[in-house]
């Protein structure tokens, strides 16, 4: 049945031991990220044989339900009401409130467990953070006080909302917090955790801070590439995820709609070009799936036009093969479509 994802298990356990290897080597721990995947048992098994140290999700209940022995990373800062549920489904979570850290300890107390966290810094990119100097320290303050919350390490986010690339300045900044605590208040912290995929480049360039001992790598191994330039990595497959579709219909029409245009079925007036007479084809997936301007087809010849909820409609004219109904075609994929038809429950998952 299609569409479905193809999903390689041996390609990605060969990308998760390369970058785990590359890592190991600058004296770095990995979590693997599996939200991309919505946490899928089949790749939580892989993780399982890998030596890695950690598993991380940004969402509780993908936490929940996987079956690994890997100590559990919460990624998204918690809501202070899920404070009970954080507690019981991960051993270290990312905090910036501290409200939210002290419903944490009442929690962890009520378990009698010792939470750990990791005390994230805003070092330019404005997503979630603690910006200014003084607030780290009067939030380290008041963590301290605390009996049943261990503050692991300190943690930075770059890319993921501001585009700010991991450099010597931005990280440099979080490298300044932590010899503050250090010198202030005889913190050894165990974890300095200086972000996600986007950090690979420097350890290919020999940039890399030696005070960070920590990355959060979720799209390097899915996707084969460091994301601060999106660059392919060497010895890594760029193919893990791989969609295919088939074609179900396939017309000589214009390029034009013919008649007063009005909204489509998302509330927008469309505009189109002349292209004249083109072969239209139709694809079973359409938005509710993937937005299909993150669907790369193997066959660079097909261009896509657009899409419906359920259609996606693409221009045959100039392709070198020759397609006829029932034809599978095939798409590479970006981090936004792993995730969106991994989230879909309309497109198979076949692990091979």
């Amino acid at each position: 049945m299609y569409p479905r994802v193809i999903i390689h298990r041996d390609k990605y356990h060969h990308n998760v031991e390369k970058i785990a290897t590359l890592c190991a080597q600058h004296g770095i721990t990995i979590s693997v990220v599996t939200k991309v995947f919505c946490a899928e048992q089949p790749l939580i098994d892989v993780l399982n044989v890998c030596d890695v140290s950690y598993v991380a999700d940004s969402r509780i209940a993908n936490l929940q339900k996987m079956h690994t022995h890997l100590p559990r990373m919460l990624l998204r800062i918690p809501s202070m009401h899920e404070a009970e549920t954080v507690v019981k489904v991960a051993d270290i979570s990312l905090n910036s409130e501290i409200e939210t850290i002290r419903r944490l300890n009442d929690a962890a107390a009520k378990e009698r467990v010792r939470h750990k966290i990791v005390l994230m810094m805003d070092v330019g990119d404005l997503r979630e953070g603690l910006f200014f100097k003084d607030d780290v320290e009067n939030t380290v303050q008041a963590i301290l006080s605390l009996s049943h919350i261990e503050l692991y390490g300190l943690g930075t986010n770059l890319t993921c909302y501001g585009g700010v690339i991991p450099d010597q300045e931005s990280l440099g900044r979080l490298g300044d917090m932590v010899v503050m605590l250090k010198q202030k208040y005889q913190l050894e912290l165990k974890m300095v955790s200086g972000g996600n995929s986007s950090h690979l480049y420097l350890l290919q360039e020999g940039q890399h801070p030696p005070f960070i001992n920590h990355l959060r790598i979720g799209e390097a191994i899915v996707l084969g590439r460091e994301t601060a330039y999106g660059k392919p990595m060497p010895d890594l497959y760029q193919d893990v995820f791989v969609l295919e579709s088939d074609l179900i219909e396939l017309k000589k029409k214009p390029s034009i709609p013919m008649g007063k245009i009005g909204m489509n079925a998302f509330g927008k007036t469309p505009q189109f070009e002349d292209y004249g007479l083109m072969d239209r084809g139709i694809l079973a997936i359409g938005k509710q799936d993937v937005d299909y301007h993150e669907l790369i087809p193997e066959d660079p010849t097909i261009r896509l036009i657009g899409s419906s909820s359920d259609h996606l409609i693409i221009d045959l004219t100039h392709a070198k093969a020759s397609y006829k109904v029932g034809d599978i075609l095939r798409f590479r994929l970006t981090y936004g479509s792993v995730l969106s038809l991994m989230t879909s429950r309309y497109v198979r998952k076949v692990y091979v």
